[in-house]
């Protein structure tokens, strides 16, 4: 189903998903899979489909809007989350529908699904069920607590607040701050897929299958546990500190007349090539600053003068005196800016995407697949499921070996 001499070197040409995932987590991870090669079947429901369908804001004939208008309007969430996919339709709940699905397990080698723990047994299309057709399958769970904990449903925010992440962002004594990206939803499926290639490679030793299985909680959790909070406690550290990473300081995010910089100056050359841009390269001298350690010993002090000089400046000057001085530094940027970055563009780590049948003035950009190989390309197929069961007929039909017949008998009974 590849379209293009130029997609048939990616790395997972030859690999076949069932994706079952619906909102976010789960279809990066199928989104990824499909932009390093893989052949993607998306599953929905006949009548409803994946919940981004409904997420503002879309785009068509009356281009970027608030609220659909037209029955071809697109989700922009499911334009960019389901590209490359093959969208076919299959109620799960019936027979009909569980016996197409189970023919298309048979000629697959992964599936991916995200519903709430425990649902994908209760259905009766859950690991054991697929492993019982296909005993090579990679059978793949994201859930938010893992496969076999029922607490119920989870969400970033609900995730960032439960893994500590969401504390360690913000200033001491003030509210806890939600990171501003879906973290937690876009950081399990990177582990969901990195787990998936691990199976597959297993198999090619042992030609079996397994269950992956993973966390929202345990995926952000073990990045919040990078850091020893317990030893920073102990030595009295601060474990919320803003802007700044006091503990390294001068490291962090500094004010200017009109925006911010990041600036990094941990070791001694880099310190010292800040002050001499501060035009006050005597503090090299000053016991307070005079070390690494006497830096973070005295860094609400030192945070505070280097504010002092850079808060008279524009953003520009300051991040030109800190360059001529070899220091580490860059502006904050408003992301519409970073995504079109010519080094990340020139990579395709960010794209545009586009209405299939409607041009849009404003530049959809998205996200890539962030790897770049000596060998292979990434890329998408020129599939989207624009309508629930857009590919029914291909995928039934081409893949499955179906006949007209057996396709309008599913129809029929609504199996499709």
């Amino acid at each position: 189903m590849s379209n293009g001499s130029d997609l048939m070197h990616r790395p997972l040409e030859g690999l076949t998903v069932i994706d079952l995932t619906r909102a976010l987590a789960g279809p990066y991870a199928t989104m990824l899979l499909a932009g390093l090669g893989a052949k993607v079947i998306k599953v929905e429901e006949p009548k409803g489909g994946d919940l981004a369908r409904e997420n503002s804001p879309y785009v068509g004939r009356d281009g970027v809007i608030v609220e659909r208008r037209h029955e071809d309007d697109i989700s922009i969430s499911h334009l960019t989350r389901a590209r490359g996919k093959y969208g076919v339709s299959l109620d799960l709940k019936s027979e009909a529908g569980r016996a197409v699905y189970f023919d298309l397990v048979k000629k697959a080698d992964i599936v991916v699904e995200n519903f709430t723990a425990g649902t994908a047994d209760r259905l009766g299309i859950g690991y054991q069920a697929c492993k019982a057709v296909n005993p090579r399958v990679v059978f793949a769970s994201l859930s938010g607590f893992g496969a076999t904990d029922r607490d119920g449903k989870a969400m970033d925010v609900i995730i960032q607040a439960l893994s500590g992440a969401m504390f360690t962002s913000g200033e001491p004594g003030h509210p806890p701050v939600r990171i501003g990206i879906p973290i937690a939803d876009m950081l399990a499926p990177v582990f969901t897929v990195i787990g998936i290639l691990a199976a597959i490679e297993q198999r090619h030793n042992t030609g079996i299958g397994q269950h992956v299985d993973v966390s929202m909680l345990g995926a952000l959790t073990s990045f919040v546990a990078i850091e020893n909070w317990s030893a920073m406690a102990a030595a009295g550290m601060p474990s919320r500190t803003g802007l700044t990473v006091q503990r390294l300081s001068p490291f962090g995010v500094f004010e200017c007349a009109d925006g911010y910089v990041a600036v990094v100056a941990v070791h001694e050359p880099l310190a010292r090539g800040l002050f001499a841009a501060m035009g006050q390269p005597e503090l090299s001298d000053d016991p307070r600053f005079a070390s690494r350690d006497a830096r973070v010993a005295n860094a609400t002090v030192l945070e505070a003068t280097i504010n002092d000089w850079s808060r008279q400046l524009p953003l520009v000057e300051v991040v030109r005196s800190l360059e001529a001085q070899g220091v580490p530094v860059a502006p904050v940027r408003h992301p519409e800016d970073a995504l079109v970055d010519p080094r990340v563009v020139a990579r395709a780590e960010t794209m545009a995407v586009k209405h299939p049948k409607y041009r849009s003035s404003i530049d959809l950009r998205t996200a890539g697949v962030p790897i770049q190989f000596s060998g292979a390309t990434t890329g998408f197929d020129d599939a989207l499921p624009v309508h629930i069961g857009e590919h029914n007929e291909q995928v039934f039909r081409d893949f499955l070996g179906y006949d007209e017949d057996q396709i309008s008998a599913l129809k029929a009974a609504g199996a499709i």
